[in-house]
């Protein structure tokens, strides 16, 4: 999964473009875009082997940029879905739809 991101562009390096044999060191930003999501996070520290999620946590730094602003779009993606009008909540009977079409002959 990681290395499709990388090379379908969705990963940058220190704002340059990355391949996945690059290497990360200690101190780099990196620029993680996710759907309509960008994280940007700084490598704290460099692991010597593949371990769980919580220690992978604490090797990385996201910033309070990113976090502000992935909240605000999510506060925005929420708003826009309940402004929406939602789906009818059952489909149309025999006699609805005889309605519907004399309505639409009508017209």
């Amino acid at each position: 999964m990681a290395s499709k991101a990388v090379s379908g562009g969705r990963v940058h390096l220190n704002g340059a473009r990355v391949k996945s044999a690059k290497s990360v060191t200690i101190g780099d930003e990196v620029r993680i875009h996710r759907n309509e999501e960008e994280f940007v996070v700084t490598v704290l520290q460099l692991a010597e082997k593949r371990g769980p999620a919580k220690v992978a946590q604490t090797l990385y730094d996201e910033s309070p940029e990113s976090v502000q602003a992935r909240d605000e779009q999510r506060q925005t993606r929420r708003l826009f879905a309940q402004s929406r009008p939602s789906a009818p909540v059952k489909r149309p009977g025999k006699r609805d739809r005889r309605k519907i079409r004399s309505f639409i002959r009508k017209e």
